[in-house]
């Protein structure tokens, strides 16, 4: 299975079974499509995902990111405390890919700022990958 959309909330790292780590988030996808009428309608679906192989990607999946994943549906079935049949769905990933959205980082941030400021405090010639006079003999 395969759909892309945008991260409800930031991911959770949890310990499982002594020894594994899942990282868990809930990704929104959005469906547009015209009804009979011809009337624009958009439906949202919530699909629950649980990453099992890398447990430092779960500091890019933020709320708002917009990721692609690749993965398969998993149902799970119990019965709780209540005696009550209670089920789930969950795409156990395989891949992720992001795309970006409201996730960056403070520091990555001045980071990048600091570089384009440097970048725009050169003459055009030294940005272009021409000579910097700090760099000539005399």
């Amino acid at each position: 299975m395969l759909f892309t959309g945008r991260i409800t909330a930031d991911a959770e790292v949890r310990t499982v079974k002594g020894d594994r780590t899942v990282t868990s988030f809930t990704v929104a996808v959005n469906k547009r499509f015209k009804n009979k009428a011809g009337e624009k309608q958009e439906k949202v679906s919530f699909i629950r995902c649980a990453y099992w192989i890398n447990s430092g990607l779960a500091e890019y999946l933020t709320k708002g990111t917009i990721v692609e994943i690749n993965g398969w549906m998993e149902a799970e079935a119990w019965k709780g405390n209540d005696g009550e049949l209670h089920a789930n769905l969950t795409c156990s990933v395989d891949n992720v890919k992001l795309f970006g959205g409201n996730n960056a980082k403070p520091a990555e941030t001045e980071k990048n700022a600091k570089a384009k400021t440097k970048e725009k405090a050169k003459p055009a010639a030294v940005a272009a990958g021409g000579e910097d006079d700090d760099d000539l003999p005399f």
